[in-house]
């Protein structure tokens, strides 16, 4: 079961379909990435709203694979809004389940790595700090509070 609730959450991210993503988290869910940082409950599921909404009608596409009952690697291919610089990320996902559903996602990737991608010689430069990725989970929640409460309204 928790290999095809996978395969469907990957499926659905690909369709940017984030009601349908979010119908396989746990009401309890804990999600953590080095952009986001640790996302709980429905501030996690708001993240894959914003994330979707803001790919819609651009070149977007994942692509999961070496899906297990409790882990996958999925690419995402798509161009980075504030720069226009195309991403290629590799991610590893881990998964933990209860009553059917996901109740912790961790996504790793190489932060230095996108940075560098999305950035170029900024991210370079400044990419694999942990300053950089401070101020990245503080810019990258500011967004996610603001798209919360303009949602709210």
């Amino acid at each position: 079961m928790s290999v095809a609730t996978i395969e469907n959450f990957y499926e659905a991210f690909n369709n940017l379909d984030a009601k349908a993503m979010c119908s396989f988290y746990h009401d309890a869910i804990v999600f953590e990435d080095p952009a986001f940082g640790k996302l709980q409950g429905d501030r996690a599921k708001a993240m894959w709203f914003m994330l979707c909404e803001s790919q819609q009608g651009k070149s977007f596409k994942v692509e999961a694979s070496d899906i297990t009952a409790n882990s996958a690697h999925w690419e995402a291919y798509y161009t980075f809004s504030k720069t226009g610089r195309r991403i290629h990320n590799r991610i590893d996902a881990s998964f933990e389940f209860k009553d059917g559903l996901i109740l912790e996602h961790s996504d790793h990737f190489n932060l230095h790595r996108w940075a560098k991608q999305a950035l170029g010689f900024k991210g370079l430069i400044l990419g694999g700090t942990g300053f950089f990725k401070s101020k990245l989970n503080k810019q990258t929640n500011y967004l996610l509070d603001k798209y919360i409460n303009k949602k709210a309204i």
